[in-house]
């Protein structure tokens, strides 16, 4: 029996225990009512509900019997059905794992190789980096050497700027490279000997006016290294007044030696090459920098002096092109000349096309003509051929010939 019925048997029994009841005692009311009259009937009736009772009971007892077959058929399939499932569950644990494993192996392979594989692409590359760092290394050691070299060489350029000799060969150096670089070499001259018997570092020569500029290249380093060297602000004032005083004199004997009237310009220049002693000048000594302005020596830095010899290149291409205005005009007449005559040669080359061309029209006008004359002699022809026949040939062709009178047709137009 199937355990969804269950339910329903329990109502049924509760069902007829109640209307058991009920019965019962709807007959013992009667009972009372009807008195002992009704004693027959009655019994017979518990008689019946008595039978009806045990076939009740048996019934319960046989559906009693069939809940427990049915309960026992029940807890076999269910206990079958059991044993399949954990036997399908034994089976698909066991290909799982199987397949876990397999997975598992398959994987720590390749893991394994991997890191095999990962293991010597290191190796190559831990090689490589470390070729790499000794090339470095050695790039570095290379570097090491230039800057204890560039260390020597900047001792060597402080002891160079230490001694007043060294260092006017070191700015005479510097203001050669500038102008070499910057003017032709007809223009300049070094240590150049003046008529006063001084000694010039750099003459440019220049036409008249304004005439040829003297160059100097000392400059006053000592007193500015002590102006940036003072440990207060009284070193550095004491510094700063003989800055003053020792570029004040520097303009004062420039003035003096290189400016000579009628043989050199009247200004003069003064060469620093340093750009921090020219931009310290301008920026706390500009009284000095004035005073070389009335003494017209122009106080220049590498950065200035370069702006300066390219306005005298343009001065001098200037000249030049003055003192060959006389040349450039003569050329120009020739040039005009040239032009002239290639205008008469044109205007010829003209009348040559112009009667080309009628020649050319001529020509077509004959080859017209030809043409015309080709097509009359063609029809001609033509109608001669439709009206000859054979018996009288000779006679027709007697009959058409011409008279003197008629136009021939083969004569020109």
């Amino acid at each position: 029996m199937d355990a969804s019925f269950l339910p329903y048997l329990v109502s049924a029994v509760v069902a007829a225990v109640v209307i058991t009841v009920l019965l019962m005692l709807r007959l013992q009311k009667t009972t009372g009512n009807e008195g002992s009259a009704a004693d027959d009937p009655v019994e017979l009736q518990l008689g019946q509900l008595a039978d009806m009772q045990n076939q009740l009971a048996g019934r319960l007892a046989t559906l009693q019997e069939g809940q427990t077959t049915s309960q026992q058929a029940l807890n076999q399939a269910l206990n079958e059905r059991l044993d399949a499932v954990s036997q399908r569950l034994n089976q698909s644990l066991t290909e799982n794992t199987q397949k876990t494993n397999q997975t598992l192996n398959e994987r720590l392979e390749k893991v394994s190789k991997n890191l095999t594989e990962t293991s010597l692409k290191n190796r190559e590359q831990l090689g490589e980096q470390l070729g790499m760092l000794n090339t470095r290394l050695a790039v570095i050691g290379e570097a090491q050497k230039k800057l204890d070299s560039l260390t020597t060489e900047v001792v060597g350029l402080q002891e160079v700027l230490g001694n007043k000799q060294a260092r006017g060969a070191f700015g005479e150096i510097q203001l050669n490279d500038l102008v070499v670089n910057a003017l032709p070499p007809s223009a300049y001259s070094f240590q150049t000997t003046l008529s006063n018997g001084k000694r010039a570092d750099c003459l440019i020569m220049l036409p008249n006016p304004p005439g040829s500029i003297v160059i100097d290249s000392k400059f006053p380093l000592d007193s500015y290294r002590r102006l940036v060297d003072a440990p207060d602000d009284a070193a550095k004032l004491a510094a700063g007044r003989q800055l003053r005083a020792d570029v004040t004199k520097h303009i004062k004997d420039i003035s003096e030696k290189y400016i000579i009237p009628g043989e050199t310009a009247e200004s003069a220049l003064m060469f620093l090459p340093s750009e921090a002693v020219y931009a310290e000048l301008h920026a706390r000594f500009s009284d000095v920098v004035d005073q070389g302005y009335r003494a017209r020596v122009w106080i220049v830095s590498p950065t200035t002096l370069m702006a300066t010899l390219n306005t005298v290149r343009a001065v001098l291409k200037d000249a030049q092109m003055r003192e060959q205005a006389h040349v450039i005009q003569a050329e120009v007449g020739k040039l005009l000349e040239d032009v002239g005559r290639l205008d008469d040669r044109v205007n010829k080359l003209k009348g040559h096309f112009a009667q080309a061309e009628k020649d050319i029209r001529d020509i077509e006008t004959s080859t017209a003509k030809i043409t015309r004359k080709g097509e009359r002699i063609k029809e001609v022809e033509l109608e001669d051929a439709a009206q000859l026949s054979p018996p009288s040939e000779t006679k027709l062709q007697s009959s058409q010939k011409p008279s003197g009178n008629q136009p021939d047709l083969l004569a020109g137009e």
